[in-house]
């Protein structure tokens, strides 16, 4: 090892080691890190509890203090200090226990960004319940697979949730995939919206759960039970693989001393913090909750669209409850953008200090509209890096504090696993230990995730991000080498549906893209070069539905492309990423869904627009 590694090995078990003295423990650990790969173990022999360390320690000094900030789309607020949602948490671990839950017990959660949300991710913490967290826009299928994948007895879902003015209807769709599925004893709802929805054996309403009282239902709290360091906390979706589920485990004290670190050291300012994304997400379950709670500090949870009822919603949110740092994903930001032909009044934006990206590549550009545009030179902007296996967001190229902020030893290497220097690209590599790593990887495909992961080069994780060092020998990200979306909450690899076209005998090219769209949710397409011995009678549409129909039989419905270029050939003339992104904007124009558009290479060689080709 070099002595660069061996100076940051000390730093970020040092950086740990603070960590966890920071850390309510019922048993001290007696390690701190212990190698075992593929999976380290870490604070070993230590009993906590995840709800304890965000709830329960700070009612000494912080009882009356705000926990959390609450805002519906409607316009109906919510402010729980940590006396009332440590109450309301103790009520909801007693409901649990009275279901018949308990340690390893196994809770999904199929909502919106409730409070509701974070009292059952904290009262399965409490009761040691293992929870996932189901993204509120998938379809029914993907419900089925997702449940189906994860075994709950119990599921939490809404009546209804408020998405852009408009309604979801949640509770239908889960009794729907419930009906093909066996093995949900109690479905808990939430009453948001006030739909009616129908009733069924085993439905019960959150708020009679939460405070019946009658015999056999007893609200005793029972305590916080004491688990180990690695008990599993929580359970989140990788992108399928060849459209078997895939899910990876996180353990309660590793995750929540990583979110801990990152928030205080890497993203946020001391103030209150917002990121601005869905539940189901993990970064946000991290980065909102976990974090901030962890500290005794104030989060904010907003329920809808940032645009709704108007494009100033996100500054409302901001200057309403004095948010000191805001946490969007590049498209997010770029949308605000998009919205605001004048930068907010400062009135607005007056308590903001801190802004930072992460989930995705950012354009620079965005970084510096918010902090010359924005912020007016007073807010410090940021790019986060990360990932699900990682426990979320890990890493920010301008850190709040980089000495005391755990170092990954990030690197670049090539296909060898030998380290780059210079301009060349290659993939990022940790070479340092990081507690937030996953427990486990769990499904059919387990076994390739890691091969990918941890053991393709020797002693390091690799992340299957592309990078390279930039003039000043920073890490600029460039994507993935498997290319992974997210689509109505779940992830899709781009790869996999790209190597389904390209096997149909139909096709002898082919190339899958992301579209944006200002509006609404970003959406895959593909462009396939066609077989020019097909039949005549063969039309373009009849050849359409036939490649889309492969996709969906392979890879589910939410790998299927919503539309399709067909092309004359693929020339040589552009980069990859150059005629990706020259289709995408084809394809944005051709409003194709579910249908083919004929372009030509010329077409998308002029709209590249790259001198040359």
């Amino acid at each position: 090892m070099a002595d660069r590694d061996h100076i940051e090995a000390d730093q970020a078990l040092g950086a740990w080691e603070r960590a966890a003295h920071e850390t309510q423990w019922a048993r001290p650990w007696t390690t701190l890190w212990q190698p075992d790969p593929p999976f380290d173990h870490w604070f070993v022999d230590g009993l906590l509890n995840v709800s304890v360390n965000c709830v329960d320690r700070h009612l000494g000094d912080k009882a009356d203090d705000t926990a959390i900030f609450w805002e519906g789309e409607p316009g109906d607020r919510r402010r729980l200090t940590f006396a009332e949602l440590h109450q309301d948490v103790v009520n909801l671990a007693g409901a649990l226990r009275a279901m018949g839950l308990g340690s390893g017990g196994r809770v999904a959660l199929h909502l919106g960004w409730l409070p509701e949300t974070v009292t059952a991710m904290l009262a399965c913490a409490r009761i040691g319940a293992v929870y996932t967290i189901i993204p509120t826009p998938l379809p029914v299928e993907a419900l089925i697979e997702r449940i189906d994948h994860f075994a709950p007895t119990v599921l939490f879902t809404q009546d209804g949730a408020w998405r852009r003015g408009a309604i979801l209807p949640l509770k239908a769709r889960i009794d729907e995939a419930l009906s093909a599925v066996p093995g949900v004893e109690v479905t808990v709802v939430v009453r948001r919206t006030g739909v009616d929805v129908p009733w069924y054996e085993g439905d019960r309403w959150y708020h009679d759960v939460v405070t019946d009282t009658r015999p056999g239902t007893s609200r005793t709290d029972g305590g916080a039970a004491d688990v180990p360091s690695e008990h599993p906390l929580l359970v989140d979706a990788l992108a399928n693989r060849r459209g078997q589920p895939v899910s990876v485990t996180h353990a309660g004290a590793r995750l929540l001393l990583s979110a801990a670190m990152v928030h205080r050291y890497g993203s946020c300012e001391p103030g209150v913090t917002w990121i601005a994304s869905d539940a189901s997400w993990l970064a946000t379950q991290a980065s909102g909750i976990y974090g901030p709670l962890f500290w005794g500090e104030t989060t904010v949870m907003y329920e809808g669209g940032l645009d709704t009822p108007t494009h100033a919603r996100t500054w409302e949110i901001v200057e309403r409850y004095q948010v000191a740092t805001l946490l969007l994903s590049p498209s997010a930001a770029r949308m605000l953008r998009e919205w605001s032909p004048a930068p907010p009044p400062h009135r607005m934006v007056a308590s903001l200090r801190r802004f930072a990206t992460l989930g995705e590549r950012v354009d620079r550009s965005l970084l510096e509209w918010f902090a010359v545009d924005v912020g007016r030179g007073r807010v410090r902007v940021a790019d986060g890096w990360g990932q699900v296996q990682l426990g979320g967001v890990i890493r920010f190229d301008a850190p709040v504090d980089a000495v005391n902020l755990p170092e990954p030893g990030l690197r670049i290497v090539n296909n060898d696993g030998n380290p780059i220097s210079g301009s060349g690209i290659g993939e990022v590599v940790l070479t340092q230990p990081w507690a937030g790593m996953v427990l486990d990887v769990h499904g059919s495909a387990a076994d390739d995730v890691i091969d990918v992961h941890w053991n393709r080069y020797d002693g390091v994780y690799a992340t299957g991000d592309l990078a390279r060092y930039d003039d000043t020998g920073a890490i600029e990200f460039l994507g993935r080498r498997d290319e992974v979306v997210s689509v109505a909450g779940q992830l899709v690899s781009l790869t996999e549906v790209r190597e389904v076209l390209q096997e149909h005998p139909y096709v002898v090219a082919a190339d899958v893209f992301e579209v944006r769209h200002t509006m609404r949710k970003p959406s895959v397409m593909a462009a396939v070069v066609l077989d020019p011995q097909l039949p005549n009678e063969l039309d373009i549409a009849h050849i359409t539905r036939e490649l889309l129909d492969s996709v969906h039989e392979v890879l589910g419905g939410l790998g299927r492309p919503r539309g399709m270029l067909i092309l004359d050939r693929f020339g040589d003339e552009l980069t990859g990423g150059q005629r990706r992104s020259a289709l995408a904007v084809l394809a944005a124009a051709s409003r194709s869904h579910g249908e083919a558009s004929l372009v030509s290479w010329s077409q998308v060689i002029a709209t590249a627009g790259v001198p040359g080709a």
